[in-house]
């Protein structure tokens, strides 16, 4: 899977009409079933696209005489914000191994997460715990790996989600079965890890039945948010937790969590909140009579939004009905998990909810992060026929709502010519208004190219309020981020041709460092900085100016 194509395509658009640019598009064409599973957004703006895939027999040198593995592999491409490919990255076992999730981390590489089926042997350099186990891989920004970790134990582990901690840890969820520490079928597995990949704790959480994580998100306390597909009954049991969250008897520092809430239906969304040393805060269940499906994530100025796909007529604490087939159901919560509104969506067969995104603002009352405001909801996927075909079936779409779940235009993303499957597996809205969408695109079954597209969106651009100069993270602990949204009068930074010079002083005026750049985002070396307050300023080839504070930890 190692051909690029750059081609052009249109957009459908359905209700208020939306002006839109497209500002490239990728396909990867691969002779395999080849699987995507995201979109990762680094902090200088480029993009990690990460799945599983087959390698073709060229892509199969000899390593020091080992088996060459002819499973899937971890596959990754990098790209730039302009649609050029950085590089392109493989890591084998000799076995299945299959790449789930994946982190930008602060300091400008990765920590990918996925399953392994392998022992030890090519890039898999520990041994297998039994089954299948999850896989971790630490890789800097050039996708050279740093350190990797194998985790589980005798019964099949598989990776999920990951996400990186205010201390710059990690917390990674994946699912167990039938394991001696759980509580059905199958389990949640949650592991905290420092930076180095040293495990500092386990949690394993589960109730009478079958749990499986779907999402997980940081949360703005340097906790953890899971989204769980729960099919299973409250499981007390005074020896491992009965909805508690007591440390337990090994060297893992092992600890379980019994549900204690009960499913209002076949399937429902269970929602979990994690403190930052990995406790069990509080648990929610929502659904219906019917099965519904939570899928993703997403952190609001008032709390958090949940999605998926319902079957669900109202019943439960579901107050919302169906239409056709199976419905995107959207709930917003607060911190606590009280529910603020519920919303239904159809696009008239089986819609698959992939991928969440929240446009926010300053508030201008509040500084920080925190202190930011919800002004609108972007939501991708893709519609399976269940029972008749629609002209749009099998093809990408999105749907963008207004802060209180109102929906205000609905489009479909076409190629340039219509293939038999088209399913997106994720979506990403940047700082700067256009959104990324990616998934897989097959003409024939078993043949599935990646296909990435990135749009510009000129209604959902308003929205976004723009800084000429914005640093992050800040404070900043090691390495920060400048990002230049300056008009420079013959051209905008990025474009290749535009120049600034990023100057930094301590807070007597006294000059720092000094850093000239064409890229829209730059980064910069903060670890010489003793703590405290600094002042960043920009200038362009035609001496416009802007600056910005800049805190060390």
């Amino acid at each position: 899977m190692n051909r690029l194509h750059m081609i052009a395509f249109s957009i459908c658009t359905i209700g208020t009409f939306s002006a839109q640019d497209v500002v490239w598009q990728k396909d990867i064409k691969s002779s395999t079933q080849d699987f995507l599973s995201q979109i990762t957004t680094t902090i200088d703006q480029q993009y990690l696209i990460s799945g599983s895939s087959i390698k073709s027999n060229n892509d199969q040198p000899s390593t020091n005489g080992q088996k060459q593995n002819t499973g899937y592999d971890f596959h990754l491409v990098k790209f730039s914000q302009n649609g050029e490919e950085v590089w392109e990255k493989y890591f084998s076992g000799q076995n299945h191994d299959f790449l789930s999730a994946t982190v930008a981390t602060q300091e400008g590489g990765f920590l990918i997460s996925g399953t392994s089926y392998s022992g030890k042997g090519l890039d898999k350099k520990e041994d297998s715990k039994g089954g299948s186990d999850i896989w971790l891989i630490r890789i800097n920004e050039f996708g050279d790996e740093l350190w990797q970790k194998t985790i589980g134990g005798a019964t099949d582990e598989e990776a999920r989600a990951v996400i990186q901690t205010t201390d710059l840890g990690f917390f990674v969820a994946g699912n167990v079965q039938n394991s001696a520490e759980g509580y059905g079928s199958k389990d949640i597995l949650v592991v905290r890890l420092d930076k180095n990949g040293k495990e500092l704790s386990q949690l394993v959480l589960g109730g009478k039945g079958l749990d499986e994580v779907e999402k997980m998100i940081p949360t703005k306390d340097g906790g953890a948010l899971l989204g769980v597909y729960s099919r299973s009954a409250s499981s007390p049991d005074p020896s491992k937790g009965g909805g508690q969250d007591p440390s337990t008897q090994n060297s893992k520092s092992l600890s379980g969590y019994a549900k204690s809430t009960n499913n209002f239906g076949e399937g429902d969304y269970w929602i979990i909140k994690l403190s930052k040393d990995g406790k069990v805060e509080w648990e929610k269940n929502f659904g219906g009579k019917g099965d519904d499906h939570l899928r993703t994530l997403a952190l609001t100025s008032t709390g958090y939004l949940i999605g998926g796909e319902s079957r669900s007529e109202r019943s439960g604490n579901k107050t919302v009905g169906i239409e056709d087939g199976t419905d995107l159901w959207l709930i917003s919560l607060d911190e606590r998990g009280e529910e603020i509104w519920q919303k239904s969506y159809n696009f008239k067969n089986r819609d698959m909810l992939m991928g969440m995104s929240v446009i926010s603002s300053p508030n201008p009352s509040r500084g920080g992060e925190s202190g930011n405001l919800t002004k609108g909801i972007l939501l991708g996927g893709y519609t399976q026929a269940e029972g008749r075909i629609e002209s749009d079936d099998e093809t990408f779409w999105m749907l963008y709502l207004d802060q209180n779940g109102n929906e205000q235009w609905r489009k479909h993303v076409i190629g340039e010519k219509r293939q038999r499957e088209e399913r997106l597996s994720d979506i990403k809205l940047n700082r700067d208004g256009s959104i990324v969408l990616a998934g897989t695109s097959a003409e024939e079954l078993g043949k599935e190219n990646w296909k990435i597209v990135k749009l510009g969106d000129k209604q959902i651009d308003q929205l976004i309020e723009k800084q000429d100069i914005k640093i992050y993270p800040n404070p900043v602990s090691e390495y920060a981020y400048v990002e230049i949204n300056m008009d420079a009068g013959s051209g905008m930074l990025g474009d290749g041709k535009t120049e600034a010079e990023i100057t930094v002083y301590d807070m007597g005026g006294r000059q720092l460092q000094s850093i000239k750049t064409k890229n829209k985002v730059t980064k910069i070396n903060t670890q010489a900085l003793v703590q405290g307050a600094y002042l960043v300023s920009v200038k362009t080839n035609d001496n416009k100016t802007a600056s910005a504070k800049l805190i060390k930890k």
